[in-house]
């Protein structure tokens, strides 16, 4: 089993700050083709179809402006991030920490994945597998880890619970509840942890007022388009965006694959809720509104297995989208709360913002400009549209690349992942609001396992 063992942010700091330069480039060429759309503006005499056309032009440029505004606010943010990011560490400070690993029919990477974890770079912690009702061999390779088992710095406490089928949250709730350390690490089934994540996520809880630290989430298996998308997505799209929202105080996720947290913490929270299907969201959600701190560590890498089919995509995002909507409705109590709750107002509407207003623009706009490309023969501002957005998404995904330390091949695919994925994505979202809007019933929708060995 191989993994990336990223380097130290300082040289990461140095590929950012060479990069600073182009993305200002790639903004200021951005501004200047909207410039170029508005300047190519039709000279019609003044009639309805004339006012439509010129209408859905100035649309055209405020939307691109929105979107170059978006962008560099992420940005700027995110490098701010980078720019103070310090991995230094107290070596007095290790306490014991629990891994809690929920099961649910795991028999392709059980085994990988707990050789992953028995070989972490921190001397004290143990490891509890909970099987939630598997259907398929995973409680027979569980109960066979089960015992102490060699590890890194020693022999490492391996603990199986076998239980009937609750849902994940449950599984995550009888870990917990279980561990009688003060500390735990919640991954998924089939994470694949680098060495030294637990090491350098511990080390933020010197403060006693941190309650979880969100960790680094990269796709593991990368042979075919689909997931190249989905790892380019990840770095760009959700851990570019989390490095921003450290900086700015408003981590509104600590992700499933691999999030530390301070079990007084949890236990205010009244554990994981089964109420939502993004028990995730939830939880940071009501940590946070509990005064809790949540920070972003991003050497605390978790590799996943990303969908392999375009079904598998869309039905895992449909979840998370009605499962954010869920917790997002759970807590709108709170979007109108006092002054002083203003962080917690705005991440909320920050958490609705992302899943739901700014799908819903990228859709309409779409739609809205390619039909007035056809009707009005503005194919020319539409192909200058599409080419500002691509060099932005290109510039970007090289930037976040160079900051993460990842594979540059996946840059390329940036061209297709405004165009193609994000719009495939949306739809599914838009699709998913409706639905949970008009509360049809849903189900867990558990993403099929392959199996995969390495990073590719």
């Amino acid at each position: 089993m191989k993994f990336r063992i990223l380097p130290s942010r300082e040289g990461s700091r140095h590929y950012g700050r060479n990069l600073v330069r182009w993305i200002v480039l790639s903004g200021l060429t951005s501004v200047g083709l909207i410039a170029l759309i508005l300047y190519t503006l039709p000279r019609t005499t003044f009639s309805v179809q004339g006012l439509l056309v010129q209408s859905s032009v100035v649309a055209l440029g405020i939307f691109l402006l929105a979107l170059v505004f978006r962008y560099f606010t992420v940005l700027v943010a995110a490098f701010h991030f980078v720019s103070r990011y310090s991995h230094r560490s107290d070596p007095r400070f290790t306490p014991f920490v629990s891994i809690i690993v929920p099961l649910y029919n795991e028999e392709k990477v059980l085994q990988q994945s707990v050789a992953s974890l028995l070989v972490l770079d921190y001397p004290h912690y143990e490891i509890i597998l909970v099987n939630d009702g598997s259907t398929d061999r995973t409680a027979e390779l569980g109960s066979a880890l089960a015992g102490y088992q060699q590890g890194l710095h020693g022999p490492v406490r391996v603990v199986f619970i076998d239980k009937p089928n609750g849902g994940k949250s449950s599984a995550l709730n009888a870990g917990i509840q279980y561990s009688t350390s003060e500390f735990v690490l919640c991954v998924d089934g089939d994470s694949r942890l680098t060495p030294e994540t637990i090491a350098v996520s511990i080390r933020h809880f010197v403060d006693p007022s941190v309650g979880a630290v969100a960790g680094n989430v990269k796709v593991l298996n990368r042979g075919k388009w689909l997931t190249k998308l989905q790892a380019l997505e990840y770095v760009e799209g959700l851990n570019m965006l989390r490095s921003a929202q450290s900086s700015l105080g408003l981590i509104n996720i600590v992700p499933g694959p691999v999030g530390l947290f301070r079990k007084e913490a949890v236990r205010s929270a009244g554990w994981y809720s089964s109420d939502t299907f993004a028990e995730d969201a939830d939880l940071t959600l009501t940590l946070r509104l509990n005064g809790w701190k949540i920070l972003y560590e991003p050497l605390a890498i978790s590799y996943t297995e990303a969908p392999e089919t375009l079904y598998q995509l869309l039905k895992q995002r449909y979840r998370w989208t009605r499962g954010i909507l869920q917790s997002f409705r759970k807590h709108r109590r709170h979007i109108h709360g006092p002054l002083l709750d203003f962080k917690d107002n705005v991440v909320l509407w920050s958490l609705f913002y992302e899943a739901i207003i700014w799908p819903g623009m990228n859709i309409f706009a779409n739609l809205f400009f390619i039909s007035i490309a056809l009707v009005f023969g503005l194919s020319t501002t539409t192909a200058l549209w599409w080419a500002s957005i691509a060099l932005l998404d290109v510039m970007t995904a090289l930037y976040c690349v160079a900051v993460d330390r990842e594979q540059l091949s996946l840059v390329p695919y940036a061209i297709l992942y405004r165009i193609v994925f994000i719009v495939v994505v949306d739809v599914t979202k838009f699709g998913a609001t409706i639905e949970e809007v008009l509360g049809m019933r849903m189900t867990w929708g558990k993403l099929e396992r392959i199996g995969a060995i390495e990073t590719q």
